[in-house]
């Protein structure tokens, strides 16, 4: 599951890319980091360690992983894999993307709801011949008005710091006005949503 997770990474660095993988962990996660040193003459990495007591949750791992980036910052989740012939590109397109808006989003369509109230719930339209998020919250209760949901955010360097604040209830989320690019199909191993 890792190794899939890590494909559009991977995939980065052999096209040229100087990529660099902020791994947060936990002691529950250690073996992780063991396992990850397959990948030491692809991607540079760097380790943090993520006390739960101060940053609890997805979001507590993403700001220890901040202080650590540079440059455009992509969200890419274990858990969950941009599966299809172009997936990964995505990554890549992703990126590039961040120039236009600040962020960008590779997400994948669907009204099914209990995908919708698993998963990071958007509304994407059309606009002037590119998809755009309309809205955008995490695992919805009434996920009526979303017709997709995310695999990887992409996020510009200087909108960086607000990744947190897409998990985030109490904050507008950033992800509104994104550029959206569709994959074929999005696993999350957590719930088998997708």
């Amino acid at each position: 599951m890792l190794d899939r997770s890590l494909e559009p990474v991977v995939e980065l660095a052999r096209n040229g890319l100087n990529v660099r993988v902020v791994v947060v962990f936990g002691k529950h996660k250690l073996d992780t980091v063991g396992y990850l040193a397959r990948y030491a003459g692809i991607f540079h990495m760097v380790f943090v360690y993520q006390d739960e007591s101060q940053e609890p949750g997805l979001d507590g791992a993403i700001r220890c992983a901040l202080p650590m980036t540079l440059g455009p910052v992509a969200l890419v989740l274990p858990d969950i894999v941009v599966d299809g012939p172009g997936a990964p590109g995505t990554l890549l397109a992703a990126l590039d993307r961040t120039a236009v808006t600040g962020w960008s989003v590779v997400a994948t369509e669907t009204r099914e709801p209990e995908t919708l109230r698993q998963m990071g719930a958007l509304a994407v339209t059309r606009e002037g011949g590119r998809l755009s998020v309309e809205a955008a919250v995490d695992k919805p209760a009434d996920p009526a008005r979303y017709n997709a949901f995310w695999g990887m955010v992409a996020a510009s360097e200087e909108e960086a710091h607000r990744l947190p604040d897409v998990l985030d209830g109490r904050a507008d989320s950033p992800l509104v006005g994104a550029v959206a690019l569709l994959a074929e199909s999005i696993v999350n191993y957590n719930t088998a949503a997708g």
